[in-house]
């Protein structure tokens, strides 16, 4: 097996050599250790720069907007999305004074009793996961009284037929609305809900959030696929497209590391099921890597061919799933998308390169699955990859006040947004290539789909 990695990874770093990449010398050398040490340092500033900026342009805001310098809410009243976000990373990276200042922020700003309808999924995955693993980190338990709080305030989204979330949910009134929902935002609530079981002893989110991923299992077609839009009160498939993009990705995410947070079979019978039904019908092989294709749920039959930022993560599910086999050649998809563009797009045809989605909004899932490949190979090529991705995010996106998106990676004119993903995944990705293999324990810990970390526990609720 050995010796078979070696014939592709000299096979890919020729195609590399074609491209600007950090491979144009033809080299598959060792990453030399000062090397990964300078590549830590120059994270840890980008954080900084980017914290900086949003502390003197847009603190107290949910994100900053590095071009004007000013700042952007989600909704009526800020969520503090970028200090909730930020948090953990900051103490990932050793940045004790910023973890201070976003925890100073958050502990006396943060306020869920607000006129605010809010997206149940973006809302839990980015302020009640960060809020838990600000708790499971620091230990303050006004961290928990938060989690609490904001969770109780969205549990009547699960108030439907089937038991499957509304999309929406008012903070104040319980309100709830848009019943048209999508695997991705209904499944991955699994993991904070239940981990907020296990700190709190009460089974009630476990619960709600298991019943609501397993209702989409259920209604898997026979080739063992999903469709991207359901309706949660009837149950009926609303689209029976089928891929691993938007939509649907982190449903097959939390699957996964459901089993492996909470020990529960349900959910790895299900991934298995699924990531079985992906293998089958979705994986496309080109002589650019292994990229994942559009299919009708119902028959497999092929619909499209568009890939893209999202798709990249499927990589790094396969490799933390221990099948490194497809991972490597989804990896080798991945990088190609990344070099072959200046940097990724947000989505391209790759049966004819051309790109549908020009932008490219400081995205984590490509370096996400080099951390997860270079974790389970130790091979250094992956950090050679992640060394020129985020090369190119800390020279492309630089901006005076902090590091905006690109709204064009064939020109990489820059537009003015920095949302607060680039805090929670896309440094703690880059940080984490790097850094000492102590720093993430993946033995310890399981990461959400917003990098924010959980600890493992032994038993479930």
């Amino acid at each position: 097996m050995r010796n078979v990695k070696l014939v592709f990874f000299t096979c890919m770093f020729c195609l590399a050599a074609n491209t600007h990449s950090a491979f144009a010398q033809g080299k598959t050398a060792r990453f030399p250790d000062d090397l990964k040490k300078e590549m830590c340092v120059r994270i840890k500033q980008a954080a900084q720069h980017a914290w900086k900026g949003y502390m003197t342009y847009a603190q107290g805001a949910d994100d900053l907007k590095p071009l004007s310098k000013t700042s952007k809410l989600w909704y009526k009243e800020s969520m503090l999305m970028t200090p909730v976000d930020a948090y953990d990373t900051f103490v990932m990276l050793g940045l004790d004074s910023e973890a201070m200042e976003a925890k100073k922020l958050i502990l006396e700003k943060l306020n869920f009793d607000t006129d605010n309808d809010i997206q149940v999924f973006e809302v839990t995955i980015r302020i009640l996961a960060g809020l838990i693993t600000a708790y499971e980190l620091d230990g303050d338990k006004k961290f928990l009284t938060l989690a609490i709080d904001l969770a109780d305030r969205m549990m009547p989204a699960f108030n439907s037929r089937t038991g499957m979330p509304y999309r929406y949910v008012h903070l104040q009134t319980g309100k709830t609305r848009d019943g048209a929902n999508n695997p991705a935002e209904i499944g991955s609530l699994m993991m904070e809900f239940g981990k907020l079981s296990k700190l709190t002893g009460d089974e009630k989110y476990y619960r709600a959030a298991k019943k609501a991923i397993m209702e989409v299992y259920k209604r898997k077609a026979k080739t063992g696929l999903v469709g991207e839009k359901i309706d949660i009160n009837s149950g009926k498939w609303l689209s029976n497209q089928s891929h691993i993009s938007g939509y649907i990705d982190s449903y097959y995410e939390y699957l996964y590391k459901c089993w492996l947070l909470f020990g529960d079979a349900d959910f790895k019978k299900a991934f298995d099921t699924h990531n079985a039904a992906i293998k089958k019908y979705l994986v496309d092989t080109t002589d650019h890597g292994w990229f994942l294709k559009q299919v009708n749920m119902q028959t497999g039959k092929q619909t499209g061919s568009s890939y893209g930022a999202l798709d990249a993560f499927y990589a790094g599910l396969c490799a933390y799933a221990g099948d490194i086999k497809t991972a490597i050649h989804i990896q080798e998809a991945n990088f190609y998308m990344w070099t072959h563009f200046n940097m990724e797009p947000e989505s391209f045809d790759y049966k004819t390169n051309k790109v549908s989605s020009p932008y490219y909004i400081l995205r984590p899932e490509n370096l996400e699955s080099c951390f997860y490949l270079f974790r389970k190979s130790e091979h250094s090529d992956y950090l050679w990859m992640a060394k020129q991705m985020t090369d190119d995010i800390l020279k492309h996106c630089f901006t005076e006040a902090g590091y905006a998106s690109i709204k064009d990676v064939k020109t990489l004119e820059q537009f003015d947004s920095m949302e607060s993903f680039f805090f929670a995944e896309t440094l703690k990705y880059a940080y984490l290539m790097f850094a000492p293999l102590s720093a993430a324990d993946l033995k310890k810990i399981v990461f959400n789909t917003e990098a924010h970390p959980f600890n493992i526990e032994s038993k479930k609720p």
